[in-house]
């Protein structure tokens, strides 16, 4: 008996679109299963409105600058409300173009939470749906501490509920949420305390982006508590929140609390245990280089995954997926090495490849690293004084760069580029034979020593 569809992808966020769209594009009948809104996280409750916000965190900063370049602009805080908004007005249009984008490419769409049946066959709301090929894509959760009161603070995507900026914050956690929400809510104008497990962040970046961005947090004056273990979390008599710490501390008084402490697979109830689909620790779905878990006729994408949690990763790996299956490419894939990858924070981080101590620990004395650090020329005339900082990581006497690390305004922009340069095996010398661009800070990147 022939199946209802030639594919189903169950997930309708950047990963599970791009994978449906791709296959529908070689005349495959795809299907997507979605209880949410159209875009997943990253629309949502991610990339796209953290963008925005980060935005305004930077226009934030740019205003304070104003003066020192001769303006006397006289402008009070951004009016929350209206930002928010014009915010969530912006996301409910790229939902609607989504689903626009499913019916000019004939992909089909059932809303609703659906579970494996088999590996070729699932249930939507009672409803039984079979295809040749199931693809997961359902994404991944925002965590909470399992700790005493952890429901009275909110996740990252509580972040985009707030109806008001709140007026002291505490954010808790050390990786790039962590950074990012801390940036913006303190660039808005919130007292803003930051509160890690250990003595630095970005622990998984190389380690002077951390220690850089660190330095430059304390001197916008977000406040930073070190080997802050949480142990509870309790309103004072006044209402107000108070994180103890496993050490004793208490921190607060604090309007909101933040949980940036990660992400889970949103695995629960798709029914993988049933088919003897293989896990990690964490509920990660498990697969190899192909996108195959180890059911067959069933692939994973994106944050179900362990591998590569970035939404750029989540389409390209769809993508090759169906290129794969559906458009005769053999043995295409992802390739998960050299991903580059930006921080939104106040400045920005750029980073691909290897940090410095995972280039050492596996060449040794193989290794030779050029760094920098100066005041960009923006920041000539303001009283703030972010540096920026740049690391190359070469190899060998060729000096092939293996990881590029830089922190700073412009950040974002400009690591897509050399991103591109290292995946083709530049090297030292080739960067030494560009001509540099000036005045900027990129071109840093070209005439370091």
């Amino acid at each position: 008996m022939a199946s209802d569809y030639d594919l189903i992808v169950i997930g309708g966020g950047s990963g599970g679109l791009a994978c449906a769209q791709r296959a529908a594009e070689y005349g495959s009948r795809a299907l997507i299963v979605e209880s949410d809104r159209l875009g997943g996280t990253c629309v949502n409750r991610g990339c796209v409105p953290k963008k925005i916000m980060w935005n305004a965190g930077d226009i934030a900063h740019v205003l304070r600058d104003a003066k020192h370049y001769g303006f006397d602009l006289g402008l009070g805080p951004a009016r929350w409300a209206q930002l928010v908004a014009s915010r969530e007005e912006y996301i409910r249009r790229l939902n609607d173009i989504y689903a626009g984008n499913l019916v000019k490419r004939n992909v089909a769409l059932i809303r609703g939470h659906a579970r494996l049946i088999s590996a070729q066959s699932i249930e939507v709301d009672g409803r039984k749906v079979t295809a040749d090929t199931i693809v997961l894509a359902a994404g991944g959760v925002a965590s909470y501490p399992s700790i005493p009161g952890a429901k009275l603070g909110i996740t990252s995507d509580g972040f985009f509920e707030y109806q008001e900026l709140p007026r002291r914050v505490a954010i808790v956690g050390a990786g790039y949420i962590a950074a990012e929400l801390c940036g913006i809510l303190a660039a808005l104008g919130s007292d803003t305390t930051l509160a890690i497990r250990h003595d630095h962040l970005l622990r998984h970046f190389d380690p002077m982006l951390g220690e850089a961005l660190m330095e430059i947090m304390r001197d916008d004056g977000i406040q930073i508590a070190l080997h802050a273990v949480p142990k509870a979390l309790a309103r004072n008599t006044a209402g107000k929140l108070e994180l103890t710490t496993v050490d004793g501390r208490t921190l607060g008084p604090f309007d909101s609390v933040i949980w940036a402490i990660g992400r889970s697979p949103a695995t629960a109830g798709l029914g993988l245990e049933a088919l003897g689909v293989a896990l990690d620790d964490s509920g990660h779905v498990m697969t190899d280089d192909y996108q195959c878990t180890s059911v067959a006729h069933l692939y994973a994408i994106g944050d179900v995954t362990p591998r590569g949690g970035l939404t750029p990763v989540a389409i390209a790996a769809g993508r090759r997926l169906s290129d794969r299956l559906f458009g005769g490419m053999t043995g295409r894939k992802l390739d998960y090495d050299n991903i580059p990858t930006v921080v939104f924070s106040h400045p920005p981080i750029g980073t691909v490849g290897m940090g410095e101590d995972v280039a050492r620990a596996k060449y040794g004395d193989r290794v030779k690293v050029f760094s920098t650090r100066f005041v960009p020329l923006y920041h000539a005339m303001t009283r703030r004084k972010p540096p920026v900082r740049m690391k190359l990581v070469t190899l060998d006497a060729i000096q092939r760069i293996i990881g590029i690390h830089v922190i700073g305004e412009g950040a974002d922009e400009m690591l897509q580029g050399f991103a591109v340069a290292l995946r083709m095996g530049a090297t030292k010398r080739d960067f030494d034979d560009t001509v540099a661009i000036h005045p900027t800070s990129a071109e840093e990147l070209v005439t370091m020593r």
